[in-house]
């Protein structure tokens, strides 16, 4: 009798389910690359064909070469360390293929039949994920260089859409001419209706106004809904993309404050509201001002140049005004964020003001910060409101002498008393703007500043160039190495890390030791890809790791900081920060790393609220949040720094225990740590630090006789000295 077959291997497999043309042709179709259905169809057949079966990753690497797509590239990933951001892709979920999609947030699957359901994130887990990356898509719509790009993103996001420029013109268009009718209307009554008390011609031009203040009044509706939603969209996009932008740069290269950071990325509210105010319908009347003049002249003749004279008078006010304003709004702009940051810094270490007895010296640099505020919005507020009531006066010197040239031109016979009242409500349109641009402008100084502020956040380094195509290996790295590395906080004459070489290949388990301040996190920081060295390549397998993909270095290198982070939310979403985690791999975990105790001690459980920097939770506590961070991602490359350092003696051979458990064969482990028995528990190789440099690298045998003889050498060299030091008559201390 032959064997009954397993049933478990005629299940389907990823590597046995070929991907489905169909849903190919669908993902192309969504990441807009022209394709035709029978090209796709044709190239799958081929594939098909060859003798030697493909993965999938090499199936759709294979139909991108055959079909002959350019700066497009594949790479595959798991669902929970991929980013959402780069959906749509193809995911093997349930035994067969899908399409992936979010649609209104929530995350839609298509299989190729066409039928279609929605899932949680979580249910997803450890699905495979098969991504298309377009390097041209990220290079248009990303990039900001220039400079100042703030500026300029703002104005690309404006005139994205150029369709809503023409309505809000046309609109402003007909609402001046409109404005022209009241004038008219009220020339007409003076000089028709009032000599001769005609009723019917007062009615049928009242009627006639009726019609233009509906038009008007519709008109003026309509152009501000458009700004209005015009204003959002680019406010949305704006945001986004300023936020995205923080998210990848370069860690070494942030701003030390905090506060003034926030600050600087806060300053796009006032662009919003200066886009979204009228602000934007009196620079776009002001140019009508000129057409109002002429309309003038038509009607008064001279009264004209009344107008014309002093609307230039108007406009240098106006710019004098803005060149005063300019310097003192910036002063007052930094200030603002230093006072800002020093709020944050005191909120944040209020426990050690209060342990070390400074709240006065923290409450003089805030009076002292406010003080020079308040002088600054004194000289600003002077120089503003000089500049509204110059410009209030002009207002009404141009209406005197329009009235006192007027009666000379009625006099002489070439206006009517109707003439010069039309051209009066004419004349409000010519100043009343120029006037009000004064007060405009000084808004726009605002946003002018803190584009600037926004400017000094995108001009920093991205973690990776916006105009590169970066490299997506197939296959997980065996090892990470450096060469040559140099590293210096910028700004600093010191020198952090200077290694010559090192390597680490796959299945090895090292121990970073050294004493405080020897380089350790930065090292760990270095491979991880968070600092960027001065010198030297690092490389993550065959490639350099800053010329590969983020979402394909955060696949493979797990990284542990020396200070765990929490957010505000939940313990389940501090646990999960990715969002797409098997409960059951979740509740493993916490359970062999005594999470499980925390949320036994609170009635709800995965549900505990967490505070902003994880008040609340001790920091043992959070340690282990930090550490199920970095088990749930299930990477190959584990850098762990310090993580046992808050844990007491049974918690920590918890975690000993469950790392063993979870560490595959293949994996790399590189933990930091003070504590020799740890490092001689895990440790195959030990690699000493000292003044950035790597002073021992050997077995923990070698290497703790190597730092025994080297401590030995170094008490002695002490003692020596102090013998020599010491003087005559001196008591011995012991």
């Amino acid at each position: 009798m032959s064997p009954t077959p397993d049933t478990a291997s005629e299940k389907p497999t990823m590597e046995t389910t070929p991907l489905p043309p169909t849903l190919l042709k669908l993902y192309f179709d969504r990441l807009q690359i022209p394709v035709q259905a029978g090209a796709v169809s044709r190239a799958y057949l081929q594939i098909q064909s060859r003798d030697t079966p493909l993965t999938p990753l090499q199936q759709i690497t294979a139909m991108v070469r055959l079909l002959k797509l350019k700066d497009v590239q594949a790479a595959q990933l798991r669902f929970n360390r991929f980013d959402r951001r780069r959906l749509p892709v193809l995911v093997f979920f349930q035994e067969k293929w899908w399409f992936l999609e979010r649609i209104e947030g929530t995350l839609r699957l298509t299989d190729a039949d066409g039928s279609n359901c929605n899932r949680d994130a979580r249910e997803l887990g450890d699905a495979a994920v098969l991504w298309l990356n377009r390097a041209t898509m990220r290079q248009q719509t990303n990039g900001l260089t220039g400079n100042n790009p703030a500026r300029r993103l703002v104005f690309r996001e404006l005139f994205r859409s150029k369709r809503w420029l023409f309505d809000v013109a046309f609109a402003t268009l007909m609402i001046n001419i409109l404005a022209v009718a009241t004038s008219v209307y009220a020339m007409q009554v003076y000089d028709r209706v009032v000599p001769t008390l005609a009723w019917a011609t007062l009615c049928t031009l009242v009627g006639g106004m009726a019609v233009v203040l509906c038009l008007d009044w519709v008109l003026k509706t309509l152009r501000a809904r458009i700004l209005d939603s015009a204003s959002c969209a680019v406010d949305k996009a704006v945001s986004r993309e300023v936020f995205d932008h923080i998210l990848k740069l370069r860690l070494d290269l942030l701003p030390r404050s905090l506060g003034t950071l926030a600050a600087q990325v806060g300053g796009l509210d006032s662009v919003r509201q200066f886009f979204s105010s009228g602000v934007i319908f009196a620079l776009v009347d002001l140019p009508f001002a000129l057409m109002f003049i002429v309309f003038i002249a038509g009607i008064g003749g001279r009264v004209a140049w009344v107008y014309t004279g002093l609307l230039p008078v108007a406009a240098c006010l106006g710019l004098i005004t803005q060149y005063r304003l300019r310097r003192l709004l910036r002063q007052q702009m930094l200030r603002s964020n230093e006072r800002q940051g020093l709020l944050v810094d005191t909120i944040r270490g209020v426990e050690s003001i209060r342990a070390g007895n400074a709240s006065w010296r923290f409450s003089d640099q805030w009076q002292a910060i406010t003080r020079t505020i308040a002088r600054y919005n004194v000289r600003q507020k002077a120089v503003s409101n000089l500049a509204t009531v110059t410009t209030g006066t002009l207002s009404s010197l141009a209406y005197t002498l329009a009235v006192v040239v007027g009666v000379y031109e009625i006099a002489a016979g070439n206006l009517t008393m109707g003439g010069l009242i039309a051209c009066s409500i004419l004349g409000g349109r010519v100043i009343g703007p120029v006037a009000q641009s004064v007060q405009y402008l000084v808004q726009w100084q605002n946003v002018s500043q803190a584009l600037s502020m926004v400017n000094q956040i995108l001009i920093l380094e991205t973690q990776r160039p916006e105009d590169r195509q970066l490299l997506m290996p197939g296959k997980p790295p065996e090892n990470i190495s450096l060469d040559g590395i140099r590293f210096s906080y910028p700004g600093s004459p010191i020198q952090h890390l200077n290694i010559p070489r090192l390597r680490l290949t796959k299945g090895e388990r090292v121990a970073l030791v050294g004493p405080v301040g020897s380089g350790k996190s930065t090292l760990l920081k270095v491979l991880t890809g968070i600092y960027k060295p001065s010198e030297g390549r690092i490389r993550l397998g065959e490639a350099d790791l800053w010329e590969t993909s983020p979402n394909i270095v955060s696949e493979q290198i797990g990284y542990l900081p020396q200070t765990v982070h929490l957010f505000k939310g939940t313990l389940r979403s501090n646990l999960t920060l990715s969002g797409a985690v098997n409960d059951s791999d979740l509740l493993d975990i916490c359970n062999r790393l005594g999470i499980d105790h925390i949320m036994a001690d609170n009635p709800r459980g995965m549900d505990l609220e967490i505070s902003e920097g994880g008040e609340g939770l001790s920091g043992g506590q959070r340690q282990l949040v930090g550490l199920a961070r970095v088990f749930l991602a299930r990477p190959r490359i584990w850098l762990l720094d310090e993580p046992t350092a808050s844990l007491d003696g049974d918690t920590e051979a918890q975690v000993l225990k469950a790392l063993e458990a979870y560490l595959r064969p293949e994996d790399i482990l590189l933990i930091s740590t003070h504590k020799p028995m740890l490092a001689a528990r895990l440790a195959g190789r030990i690699i000493v630090m000292r003044r950035g440099e790597i002073a021992i690298d050997a077995s923990p045998e070698a290497a703790f006789a190597r730092m025994r003889a080297g401590g030995q050498k170094r008490v002695a060299q002490a003692t020596l000295t102090a013998k020599k030091d010491k003087p005559k008559g001196a008591l011995n201390v012991i």
